[in-house]
């Protein structure tokens, strides 16, 4: 019998740390910390991911053969040596980076003990230079066998950017962007100046930009430049994180970022948003303004990248490939025609580009897997839903609850459709949970966008979010033509397209302002039973579509029945569908709105 190859890919003590774990080339398992811990982006070591990893796969961590890191602290050492010479960063900065370098060092320690059998560890650890580890995390998982691949972040190893051209199993860097010039740190900056300060607040200006015009536009070019050959300049005057004693606090808790801009700021952009502060029209200039900005930065990279393989095909990944606004105008301001992102493109797919970049690029092995759905987390059968629902029985009795079992996904789904298409807000926990940050049918929420109201309910009765941030579409895969603009497919929620003028009085409720929608496609054959519940929408109201948020409130996206059943009960929910058991209220919460 042939003997497997176990690699397990880890993103530690960084934010959204994750495992991901694959077996002669083929992924099993992946899944984000937070998800486990509660705590939302969460920086650390990944126990809890790795043990999850090496359960779906049922061996310990003695049979892993090989541990790739998403980061090597060797990567770029003399342009580092030389920053710090010259730049003479204050020696706690340095002491923090020091210190993280050594809890990396210290993972083969840490992983003794985690999963079933030995503790004995013969692994071989290897450290992946972050970009490098970001395009595999795209490239390798894709169906390109050659592309343009490009890695767009904050920072990781000193490099905010690498541009390479894929070829088969091999990652050929042409050119990168070093620290301090960052179009990340630029967008991150700006989201903090308006008031968004928490780790990962960026997306909430995505959704503030549609109300705004880029009347700040010309002054923001003064704080980020495009410079020659698909580079970019930072101001240094704008930027505070150079002079600051620790930019990022990320020891075993949620990342907290310190303030990245300085009071030159306001000389351009006036005052900065308070957070509790009402927000106005110039904040909306401001949002629109950096949207427009970036945007042009962005497409200048990706042309200069173009020109220099001119391969059409194209790998994105990093923290900056999740700005769905800039991604859906790719085929309209470059010449790319093909477009891949992973659904866990920023830093938590570092994990997965750790090892699939180990498992090509240093093992030199042939592809086989291509990543066609986000669902490699845990999952629970039916025993499990029963025996939480079992235990929470005189709960439910006492919130006036009913539970019923469907006998087949053609009834539970004929019975959710309606639900939905009377107005009532259902929670829908299937199969294994997301990879990445988008629920996308699995761990949802979801409502009748028919209905231009379900914005303003969802918010005052679960999600508790800011009232400019828009809901997005699921949609039937073969009906996208027919409701956007753009037809070309996206399963991970990461594209925002144009609604068709004349549908979009037919589902207000994922209609953004500006006419878009951030939409997801649903294949029959990647997740056939959310599908079908489309399908079966579809044929009762005349439109393919579903409000699709993510089941949470205000808290990582739930994993288990129990959080889930927890959110439905804390919560103003109509109906919660647990596999085929679905528990619905006796007495609507529409009822007391």
């Amino acid at each position: 019998m042939t003997k497997r190859t176990v690699i397990l890919g880890i993103n530690a003590y960084h934010p959204d740390s994750s495992a991901a774990l694959i077996i002669d080339g083929n992924l099993v398992a992946a899944v984000e910390e937070e998800r486990f811990n509660r705590i939302k982006h969460w920086a650390g070591f990944p126990q809890n991911s790795i043990a999850y990893c090496l359960h779906e796969a049922g061996i310990g961590i003695s049979e892993v053969d090989h541990i790739a890191l998403n980061r090597d602290p060797g990567a770029n050492f003399y342009k580092k040596a030389f920053y710090v010479l010259v730049s003479r960063p204050p020696v706690s900065l340095v002491a923090n980076r020091l210190k993280n370098i050594v809890r990396l060092q210290g993972i083969r320690k840490r992983m003794e003990g985690i999963g079933a059998g030995s503790s004995h560890m013969r692994a071989r650890v290897w450290a992946v230079e972050h970009h490098r580890a970001h395009l595999a995390s795209s490239f390798f998982v894709s169906d390109f066998q050659d592309a343009t691949l490009v890695s767009l972040d904050g920072f990781g190893d000193f490099t905010s950017c690498m541009v390479a051209l894929g070829h088969r199993t091999r990652i050929n860097p042409l050119y990168e962007i070093n620290y301090p010039h960052s179009l990340g740190i630029f967008y991150t900056a700006v989201t903090q100046f308006l008031g968004f300060t928490k780790f990962g607040d960026e997306y909430k200006v995505m959704g503030l930009a549609a109300y705004g015009k880029p009347s700040y536009a010309d002054g923001m070019r003064l704080i980020v430049r495009k410079t020659a050959k698909g580079t970019l300049c930072l101001d240094p005057a704008y930027f505070s994180f150079l002079r600051n004693k620790n930019t990022m606090l990320w020891d075993n808790t949620a990342p907290v970022l310190q303030t990245l801009f300085s009071d030159k700021f306001k000389d351009i952009l006036g005052k900065p948003r308070r957070s509790d502060e009402e927000i106005t029209n110039r904040h909306f200039d401001i949002a629109a303004s950096l949207q427009f900005v970036f945007e042009d930065v962005f497409f200048h990279i990706l042309n200069h990248a173009y020109s220099r393989t001119k391969n059409p095909n194209l790998c994105l990944a990093g923290g900056c490939a999740l700005n769905s606004l800039a991604n859906g105008k790719i085929f309209d301001h470059t010449p790319f025609r093909q477009i891949y992102i992973q659904p866990n493109a920023s830093d938590g797919g570092g994990s997965l580009g750790a090892a699939f970049f180990v498992w090509h690029q240093s093992l030199g092995k042939t592809r086989s897997f291509v990543m066609k759905h986000a669902y490699w987390g845990p999952g629970f059968d039916e025993r499990a839903v029963h025996e939480v629902l079992d235990n929470a029985s005189q709960v439910l009795k006492e919130r006036s609850c009913v539970i019923e079992c469907a006998h087949n996904s053609e009834e539970l789904c004929q019975k959710v459709a309606r639900a939905i298409a009377d107005g009532n807000i259902v929670g829908w926990f299937q199969g294994r949970m997301e990879w990445g940050p988008r629920a996308l049918g699995n761990r949802s929420i979801l409502v009748d966008p028919r209905r231009k109201e379900m914005q303003e309910v969802l918010n005052s009765r679960i999600k508790r979010r800011e009232w400019f941030r828009p809901f997005a579409p699921s949609i039937l895969l073969e009906r996208t033509g027919e409701y956007f603009e753009k037809d070309y497919p996206d399963p991970f929620m990461l594209k925002v397209y144009m609604i068709r003028e004349e549908k979009r009085d037919s589902i207000p409720a994922v209609t953004h302002v500006d006419g878009t929608g951030r939409l997801q496609t649903v294949s029959k054959d990647e997740n056939p039973l959310y599908w079908e519940l489309l399908h079966a929408f579809e044929r009762l109201t005349g439109v393919p579509v579903l409000l699709n948020t993510s089941f949470n409130e205000n808290e990582p996206i739930v994993c288990r029945p129990q959080e889930a059943l927890e959110c439905f009960l804390r919560t103003r929910m109509d109906m919660l569908v647990l596999g085929t058991y679905s528990i619905t209220r006796k007495s609507s919460t529409k009822d007391i709105l």
